[in-house]
């Protein structure tokens, strides 16, 4: 992060620069979206583990992100969710199945949302898979 010079109305501004695996330390603008959102949720959780918030709501941060990104996302939640509760809207099963309830909205009928509610019991959580076929189920199910 670097102090920016003021403009004209005499305001400083943040420049972010990043270096990704593989590359040049460049100006987080030049990222491509997935490296933007890494970006994003480094200094988040950077944040969070300097100073821990009680909760924390991410709006599909992980849509951008591939495969192995969202395991490591979804496995830094599960262990920051022993000081702070986490609130993730997603449509990312991986992410789903690292959550202990889900809440969906579906609309069967045109404009009428409703609510469907999974909440994984501690045995799912203790098999084998972690649970995350049973969950995966449940979700479809729902």
């Amino acid at each position: 992060m670097r102090l920016t010079e003021p403009d004209s109305s005499g305001e400083a501004g943040i420049d972010i620069a990043a270096q990704p695996p593989g590359k040049r330390l460049q100006n987080v603008l030049l990222l491509s979206g997935g490296e933007k959102a890494l970006t994003a949720l480094a200094l988040l959780i950077a944040i969070f583990r300097y100073q821990p918030s009680p909760f924390c709501i991410l709006d599909e941060v992980d849509a951008p992100l591939d495969e192995a990104n969202v395991g490591r996302f979804a496995d830094m939640v599960a262990q920051m969710g022993t000081h702070t509760q986490f609130i993730v809207v997603t449509h990312n099963r991986r992410t789903m199945e690292m959550a202990p309830v889900l809440y969906g909205v579906t609309m069967q009928e045109p404009g009428v949302s409703k609510i469907v509610s999974v909440r994984w019991n501690a045995e799912a959580a203790q098999a084998g898979d972690g649970g995350a076929s049973k969950r995966a189920a449940a979700a479809s199910a729902a």
